[in-house]
């Protein structure tokens, strides 16, 4: 297990204090002599490993036991963790203060799942009349009470959003929604037509409610997407009216909301001191509310509130949030590793790996310093992965006999939430099962002799043997929690979110702005308008100019 380069002294050391060059130095040499160490060798190394390396909270275990790092490893990152300022920039995090320096607003998805006398005093109102806002249409919805324009009960749920308010909910709604939704629920965030097509024909329009969240209600995926449900609902209902009970808004801007036929009544708030990304615990959460209730959704809040008690109080070296930072930093500095796999042995979470995607390259996909400077290191990750045993028939091949570092995390659960969970001991197995492989390997000679038990030639055993040489020795994490219950979901989006947090401790960058997306949004504008003719093409590349014209002759336009 190499890194990709053999250079560690990289630049990110010419970035940091005085005082931290030293542990950076100390890092390196400690990088070196883990680089031919097998991570096997450091269980007998260290008698207590698993005990150190090994981390509890609330239902979640946390073991990284499989990582190149020692303890002495470990405490060398928390020393430079906290020489960067961790505890103070924490506490400001927990506080309100602005903590999103660019845009000077503060950064409280926490709040949204404290308690009422945990929040910061100048949200603590709002976010309870929200919630109370939010809690009473899900109860609504859920009973009954609350009807379509011809007087039919809701069945089917879609929400329309994107990014933010669109994965999150998504990702949540489908690991929990077998818990306790009698709904048929639907998500739709592809400006691309066939996307809400497929969508509203597997709807009644009598039984259908709709769910625009958008947080300036001018995005333009979702805006697009919520003209056609609203064209497709008021034809086949017969009129404009039934805009009024069967669409609910979720956004900063009443007022726009309203244009689109929406009633105040019917909006739910957003706040600019969340970012989207964060935002499932905010009233962009309404459709997990309707789907499994208040109660587990609540429990949810509660479980992710539990990590930031954990977050806050834990030491550095048994804090799960923090140690998953420090390790994602480890590899990015000294192995140079570009990207981390995270494979929950859970179908549920299937879109966990792309909620994941957003949080983690959305927050840290970032060329400057919080004051500005171009940095000269790596920040963060390419995030990806899947869902359990098909990914062992897809890409865990990379893992096991690639030729570039890619650390892992597994998780799973020790119950199955479905009642007939005989195949979850199989599970469990194939989860534990790659994590040996990964660890443990296989060499020449066992594989060779794996080989002659099986009757080869030793001219066939010599031909095909190193095909059949697994390395072993890639580190990964194992997340391990009872069963993924409404409160555990929330526990482990908690503890990833803390971890991009600390990340950007440790690179000196803000997460919570994205001013890269930007960019794309004006130039498809510009671009969509001189496909359609409105406007010339000359302002653009020659390739550019080439598919617009192939565009416009394609689809009649001049």
């Amino acid at each position: 297990m190499r890194p990709e380069s053999e250079n560690i002294d990289t630049c990110a050391a010419l970035n940091t204090a005085p005082q931290s060059r030293a542990l950076w130095q100390a890092l390196a040499k400690q990088q070196q002599a883990l680089v031919d160490t097998p991570i096997l060798a450091l269980f007998e190394q260290e008698p207590d490993r698993t005990k150190q390396l090994i981390c509890e909270a609330g239902d979640l275990t946390f073991d990284v036991s499989r990582h190149a790092i020692t303890s002495s490893t470990l405490s060398l990152l928390c020393q430079m963790l906290e020489e960067r300022g961790f505890g103070a920039q924490r506490s400001a995090l927990f506080a309100g203060e602005k903590v999103n320096n660019t845009e000077q607003r503060a950064a409280l998805h926490t709040a949204l799942r404290a308690p009422y006398r945990a929040r910061p005093d100048f949200c603590a109102k709002e976010i309870e009349e929200c919630n109370a806002q939010a809690a009473r249409i899900a109860d609504q919805i859920r009973s009954g009470v609350r009807l379509g324009y011809t007087g039919k009960p809701f069945r089917f749920i879609v929400n329309i959003g994107i990014g933010g308010s669109d994965l999150g909910p998504h990702m949540a709604a489908r690991a929990l929604q077998a818990l306790n939704s009698p709904f048929e629920m639907h998500f739709v965030s592809n400006i691309d037509p066939c996307d809400i097509r497929q969508v509203l024909s597997q709807c009644l329009p009598e039984e259908t409610l709709f769910i625009v969240s958008s947080k300036t209600f001018t995005t333009f995926e979702t805006l697009s997407n919520a003209n056609a449900a609203r064209d497709w609902l008021c034809a086949a209902l017969g009129s404009m009216d039934a805009v009024q009970q069967h669409f609910l808004a979720v956004s900063s801007h009443g007022e726009r909301a309203a244009g689109f036929g929406i009633s105040p009544t019917n909006v739910l708030p957003m706040w600019d001191w969340v970012g989207g990304r964060y935002s499932l615990w905010s009233a962009i959460g309404l459709p997990l509310r309707i789907a499994i209730g208040n109660e587990l959704f609540d429990q949810m809040l509660a479980g992710a509130h539990q990590i930031d008690q954990h977050f806050s109080s834990a030491p550095l070296a048994k804090n799960i949030p923090v140690i998953m930072g420090l390790l994602g930093f480890w590899y990015g500095e000294f192995w140079q590793a570009q990207c981390h796999a995270v494979i929950p042995y859970e179908q549920r979470l299937e879109f966990f790996p792309a909620y994941l995607q957003q949080l983690e390259m959305e927050s840290n996909g970032k060329r400057v310093t919080r004051n500005g400077q171009p940095v000269d290191y790596r920040t963060g990750m390419i995030v990806w992965g899947g869902a359990g045993t098909n990914t062992q028939h897809s890409f865990h091949q990379l893992f096991h006999q690639g030729t570039g570092l890619i650390p892992l995390d597994f998780l799973v659960g020790l119950q199955s939430v479905d009642p007939s969970a005989d195949q979850h001991r199989y599970l469990f197995a194939n989860c534990l099962a790659q994590s040996q492989a990964l660890l443990v390997g296989a060499n020449l000679a066992e594989v060779s002799e794996q080989m002659r038990t099986q009757g080869l030639a030793e001219s066939e055993i010599t031909r095909l043997a190193p095909h059949r040489v697994i390395p072993g020795n890639r580190p990964h994490s194992i997340f391990v929690y009872p069963k993924l219950t409404a409160s555990v979901l929330g526990q482990l989006i908690a503890c990833y979110e803390h971890k991009v947090f600390v990340q950007s401790v440790l690179w000196d960058i803000n997460p919570f702005d994205q001013y890269g997306v930007e960019l794309g949004k004006s130039i498809g504008l510009q671009v969509a308008d001189a496909l359609a003719g409105a406007a010339p093409a000359d302002g653009f590349d020659a390739a550019t100019r080439l598919l617009i014209a192939k565009f416009r002759a394609a689809n009649g336009s001049h």
